[in-house]
């Protein structure tokens, strides 16, 4: 092929822009003017799919479930939009019968629906659809306070967090009803049993997450539970959190709870043992395998006892009992060691993920933002 006919089957590959007045653009305004056209587009090749800003700036998206919301919702919106100026406020509508999406949308929010219903199933489609340097989560029913959600992204910036809890001032006083003030309580101090880690109020809705908390976090609760698997994410992973206590209101006139004590506290008992069971399987089995031995001890205490007097074991059931539960705590030892070295190569695995997403202080030292 002839240099000629290169050039013009070159040109013919990659046409050139141009301009309105049919100027061929260069590179370098070509770039600008499809910055101009499309703001959102990555066109530095970082690979991150985040909204265009000026250097030295960070991204802050607002997200916010919403289950028929919609008498609360358009003043949530301008509440955070008051706080937070520059962030992307996002709804997303889990299955509502009302109007909270029209409304949201009203309000200058970005609304997205979900149609499974679950507080866990919202989340775990928002933190994949969003993205972000800092999420600030909160609900739609106005109980929390939007004016404190600078706070919140200040400790995820400043103090280099992962997650900042906004735990509820006054909240068994003020919003909650008895069983629901027991539940907070006492769940709390199991949670603080099993995993090791003190958090004043678990359940806290209002909470800040940093971009390598939300891309690392696998969301597998589908209801209420989901501020549970939050935090014992953060704890299996050790990651820097911090708590701070913010005002909490109750809801206003004709907004209703969606909280049902017994059945979410219930689901709440068992995704403790569910994620105790996932992350400390050697404590989960072996506390199994001790009360089959307890067990089994205890009932075979009377008939040791008997054989040396007489030499026989006149109750071979029970003496059958016993030996069937100890060969079952003998299992549940071998599956809690098994599961336990299992359990802790997926916690290296997933630290590793958590690690490969690019820290807020290593992309303001690339120059990202």
């Amino acid at each position: 092929m002839s240099a000629e006919q290169a050039a013009r089957s070159s040109q013919t590959a990659a046409p050139a822009f141009r301009a309105s007045d049919g100027a061929p653009l260069e590179s370098a305004s070509l770039t600008a003017a499809l910055r101009a056209a499309f703001p959102h587009l990555d066109l530095d090749g970082s690979g991150d799919r985040h909204l265009a800003r000026a250097p030295g700036e960070t991204s802050v998206a607002v997200v916010l479930p919403c289950f028929n919301e919609g008498k609360t919702i358009a003043r949530v919106v301008a509440d955070f939009r008051t706080a937070l100026p520059d962030a992307r406020i996002c709804v997303f509508d889990n299955a509502s019968t009302d109007d909270t999406a029209e409304r949201a949308r009203l309000a200058g929010a970005d609304v997205f629906r979900e149609p499974r219903p679950g507080k866990g199933n919202v989340v775990r489609r928002m933190f994949a659809e969003i993205d972000a340097d800092v999420y600030v989560m909160a609900d739609g029913d106005g109980t929390y306070d939007a004016a404190s959600a600078p706070k919140l992204v200040a400790m995820i910036v400043d103090d280099h967090l992962d997650m900042a809890i906004g735990a509820r001032q006054n909240v068994l006083q003020d919003a909650h009803r008895t069983g629901h003030a027991f539940g907070n309580r006492l769940f709390n101090r199991i949670y603080s049993t099993l995993f090791g880690a003190e958090y004043g109020d678990i359940f806290s809705g209002y909470r800040a997450f940093s971009r390598r908390f939300v891309k690392s976090f696998p969301a597998l609760s589908t209801g209420f539970e989901i501020e549970t698997e939050l935090s014992v994410h953060a704890s299996q992973l050790k990651l820097p959190t911090a708590e701070i206590v913010l005002p909490y209101g109750k809801r206003p006139e004709g907004s209703s709870s969606k909280l049902r004590s017994v059945r979410d506290g219930a689901r709440i008992l068992s995704m403790f043992f569910f994620l105790l069971k996932e992350t400390r399987p050697a404590l989960f089995f072996g506390a199994l395998a001790a009360a089959c031995t307890a067990l089994s001890v205890g009932l075979a205490v009377p008939l040791v006892q008997t054989w040396f007097e007489t030499g026989l074991v006149p109750r071979m059931p029970t003496a059958i009992l016993c030996t069937g539960l100890m060969l079952i705590a003998c299992l549940m030892t071998t599956c809690g060691l098994i599961l336990d070295s299992l359990a802790r190569a997926r916690t290296e695995q997933k630290r590793i993920l958590y690690l490969a997403v690019t820290s807020l202080t290593g992309r303001r030292r690339s120059g990202w933002i």
